[in-house]
């Protein structure tokens, strides 16, 4: 009785996790990017990266506070040093005496404030643009997941659309090979012709399962980019990509608006603070010190190690002037410098980069555009040939050729339709990183 009972609840989870699955709702677009904003895993390591950017800036500050430092040290020495008085000290004859004692325990603090260093004040000065990377580093992190979610999510998408297609074009294939058949029994056509047909039947078959496969493929980078279980069915329910043709916003080009620029420029002034700090190092530092510390006296048995303690203790000021360092520091001032100049120009270069990619994008945005709406009409132009044909084929106004002919351009239309689509699609996207409006692309999905 008990193990029918086990067997019933087994039953009874599995057909309830069956009906989970399938009232599972399905993703859009914008469920995939929410989805992999949150748990790729680049998500968490800009995290990590603009928490240790927060430290550093601690860091920094830190090494303008005070530092005080605690020291403890108890020795035995093994064997005392010795020396000499000379003769006439305290009698005709030099007499040898022992320095120190058996025991000592010395216990002392030190604290030192810097009170002017002009390289730890740059130091500090260049953790507000360190952090500011560290927050670029996040924002190109989530752009990435953006744009490459996306154009998988299409891929995906191109593939399914595909399959429906050739699935479409398989029933269609077979209802003319069924009257083929008929046709080929009683003699109306040769038998060649229904072969031709088999043929491309067969054909589509094949494409089908290179299809199938491609879309396997498709939805395990989707997974991958959006950090979703290898292991568990993703399905998608956007079902508006080939109803509702993207609007293109057709903003000016500003360098300034792209991630990268705005990391280059970051950059750039981090190194141009290094360059300052490097040049520091010619100024002097002055610091406050003071120590304070105690003594054991006396201590010649191991049992008076922690008495008879006497006190000492200074305060004073450290100042530290650079002579001459064998020109070190002009060799790294020459070598920042020169680091300075070279990312300028990279930067002038990579503006150059910027406005070409982002005309490109207009120009393939453009091209796309065009494609798409002529592609459109000419699935509709075959869908009508094919349908004439078809029926002048029934009466036995047109031949089997121009049949297959109809349905090949009928089926090549719907392909370039499909391929355009797409690759308006990946163009709009194209565009809208070459504009830095990735995240505003995101937001109005």
């Amino acid at each position: 009785m008990t193990r029918k009972i086990a067997l019933a609840l087994v039953l009874l989870l599995t057909v309830s996790a069956s009906i989970r699955a399938q009232t599972t709702p399905g993703f859009r677009l914008k469920d995939c990017v929410d989805y992999g904003l949150k748990n790729f895993g680049t998500t968490r390591i800009a995290e990590y990266q603009t928490e240790n950017a927060n430290q550093q800036a601690r860091q920094a500050l830190g090494q303008y506070l005070p530092q005080v430092t605690a020291t403890g040290t108890s020795i035995d020495n093994l064997k005392l040093q010795q020396s000499i008085i000379p003769a006439g000290v305290f009698g005709p004859e030099p007499r040898v005496f022992i320095i120190g004692q058996k025991y000592q325990t010395t216990l002392t603090a030190q604290a030192t404030q810097t009170l002017f260093d002009r390289s730890l004040l740059i130091g500090i000065k260049a953790s507000k643009p360190n952090q500011q990377l560290a927050q670029l580093n996040t924002r190109q992190t989530r752009e990435d997941i953006v744009y490459n979610i996306a154009s998988n999510y299409y891929q995906v998408f191109v593939a399914q659309q595909q399959i429906a297609l050739l699935r479409d074009n398989l029933q269609r294939t077979q209802q003319v090979l069924n009257i083929l058949k008929l046709q080929r029994d009683n003699g109306v056509i040769q038998p060649v012709d229904y072969t031709r047909t088999e043929v491309n039947f067969n054909s589509t078959q094949s494409q089908l399962s290179l299809a199938e496969n491609d879309l396997n493929l498709a939805l395990n980078r989707l997974k991958y980019q959006m950090g979703f279980p290898a292991d568990q069915v993703l399905t998608l329910s956007d079902s508006t990509l080939l109803t509702q043709l993207p609007t293109i916003d057709q903003s000016p080009f500003e360098a300034r608006s792209l991630v990268s620029f705005q990391q280059a420029e970051t950059n750039l002034m981090l190194q141009r603070l290094q360059l300052q700090r490097i040049k520091a190092g010619y100024i002097p530092t002055l610091s406050l010190t003071a120590s304070y510390g105690t003594v054991n006296l006396g201590a010649q048995t191991f049992d008076k190690i922690l008495t008879n303690f006497v006190g000492f203790g200074n305060v004073g000021l450290r100042l530290s002037i650079p002579i001459f360092d064998g020109l070190q520091r002009d060799a790294q001032v020459q070598q920042q410098r020169l680091t300075v100049l070279t990312q300028e120009e990279q930067q002038k270069l990579n503006v150059s980069a910027y406005r070409l990619q982002f005309n490109n994008a207009q120009s393939q945005i453009q091209r796309a555009q065009t494609n798409v709406k002529n592609d459109d009409l000419n699935v509709k132009l075959s869908q009508d040939v094919y349908n004439v044909t078809t029926l002048q084929y029934k009466q036995g106004t047109k031949s089997l050729t121009d049949l297959l002919n109809a349905d090949t351009s009928y089926r090549q239309a719907q392909s370039n339709y499909i391929n355009s689509l797409i690759n308006l699609y990946q163009a709009r996207l194209d565009l809208e990183q070459s504009q830095g409006s990735l995240l505003n692309f995101y937001n109005q999905l």
